[in-house]
C-alpha cells in the first residue's frame, strides 16, 4: 500500500470525509480526481461573475452615450429659444412659423429622453421656474394676448415665472407701463396629482399688486409732482396703506381648471403639455433640491 499516500493526496481537494474504517479505493479516485472536480467548480463559479462584468462593461458606455445625447438635446433646445428671439419675441408675436416648428422639434427630441419616470411626485418639480415657451391654454398666452394690443413703449410683459411648492403654484407676470411703472399680476393655482405624469391645475385667486414707480426713470419735469404724491401717500392712514399694499384680489374659486401632463423633468428643465398637446417649457431659476426618493403619493381619481 505504498501508493495510498499519493492517492489520498490526489483526492484531498475538498474531498468529503470518509466513513470510519474505510480504505480509499484507487478505482473510485481514478475515475475523476477531485482536483479536476474542483477546477470545474471554480470555472462554473467564475462564469456568472464574468458575464456580469461583461454586461456592466457593455452597459456603461450605453448609459454614458444616452446621457450625452440628453445633454446635447437640452443645449440644442435652449439655443433654439435664443435663436427664436427669446421670451420678448414670443410675447410680442414676433416668433416666425419656422422658428416655432424648430423649437417644437427640439422639444419632442428632448421629451423622449426624459430621465424622471414619475415627475409628479419628484422633488425636482418644486422650485422657482421661468417660462421660456408656451402655447394656447397657458397663462402665458393670456398675458401675451393682452399685451400684444399695446405698443411696447406703452405696456410690455417683461417676465413670467412660477413658484411650485406644496401642491400649489403661484404664477407671476411682471408688467411695465410707460417704462416708468412696474406692477405684478399673480395667479394662484392648486395642483392635484392624478398619476405619475398627470396633474390637474385649478385657478384659485388673481392678485394685482400695487404699482411702483421706477424713480430713476421719472422725468425731471415731473419729479416735483412725483415727490409730492409720494409724501401724500405716506400720510395716509395705516389701514388704507395696508389695503393698497396688499393689492387687488380677485377670487376665482376654481372657476377655471385644466389637465396637464409632465413630459420631461430634470433638475433644470420642466416641460408640460395640456389636453391639446401644446407644450410649455420652463427653466429653473433657483438651486435644485436634493434628488431624494419622494414619499408615495395617493393619486386622486
Amino acid at each position: 500500500m505504498a501508493s495510498l499516500p499519493s492517492v489520498s493526496s490526489i483526492c484531498s481537494c475538498r474531498s468529503p470525509p470518509l466513513p470510519p474504517n474505510t480504505v480509499p479505493s484507487l478505482v473510485l479516485c481514478s475515475r475523476l480526481p477531485y482536483s479536476g472536480r474542483c477546477s470545474r467548480r471554480r470555472l462554473l463559479r467564475r462564469q456568472p461573475c464574468r458575464a456580469m462584468v461583461q454586461q456592466a462593461a457593455q452597459g456603461a458606455p450605453a448609459i454614458y452615450a444616452k446621457e450625452m445625447e440628453r445633454l446635447s438635446a437640452k443645449e440644442s433646445l435652449l439655443l433654439a429659444f435664443k435663436d427664436s428671439g427669446g421670451f420678448e419675441a414670443l410675447v410680442t408675436g414676433k416668433t416666425t412659423d419656422m422658428q416655432r416648428i424648430d423649437v417644437n422639434e427640439r422639444i419632442t427630441g428632448l421629451e423622449r429622453l426624459n430621465p424622471t419616470p414619475r415627475p409628479t411626485t419628484s422633488p425636482f418639480l418644486e422650485g422657482k421656474w421661468n417660462f421660456e415657451w408656451f402655447g394656447s391654454g397657458s397663462p402665458g398666452l393670456t398675458a401675451t394676448l393682452i399685451f400684444q394690443g399695446f405698443p411696447s413703449t406703452l405696456a410690455n410683459l417683461s417676465k413670467l415665472d412660477a413658484v411650485i411648492k406644496d401642491g400649489t403654484a403661484n404664477i407671476t407676470a411682471n408688467v411695465k407701463l410707460l417704462n416708468l411703472i412696474e406692477s405684478k399680476i399673480i395667479l394662484s393655482t392648486k395642483l392635484s396629482v392624478e398619476g405619475p405624469l398627470r396633474l390637474k391645475e385649478e385657478y384659485i385667486e388673481g392678485i394685482l399688486e400695487t404699482p411702483s414707480v421706477i424713480e430713476e426713470a421719472v422725468p425731471q419735469q415731473v419729479k416735483g409732482a412725483y415727490n409730492q404724491a409720494v409724501n401724500t401717500m405716506q400720510q395716509l392712514p395705516v389701514p388704507i396703506k395696508d389695503i393698497m399694499a396688499g393689492g387687488l384680489r380677485v377670487p376665482l374659486n376654481g372657476s377655471y381648471q385644466r389637465l396637464l401632463m409632465i413630459s420631461y423633468l430634470d433638475e433644470e428643465i420642466l416641460i408640460v403639455r395640456d389636453t391639446a398637446g401644446v407644450p410649455e417649457v420652463l427653466t429653473r431659476l433657483d438651486s435644485p433640491p436634493s434628488p431624494l426618493e419622494p414619499n408615495a403619493t395617493d393619486y386622486e381619481s
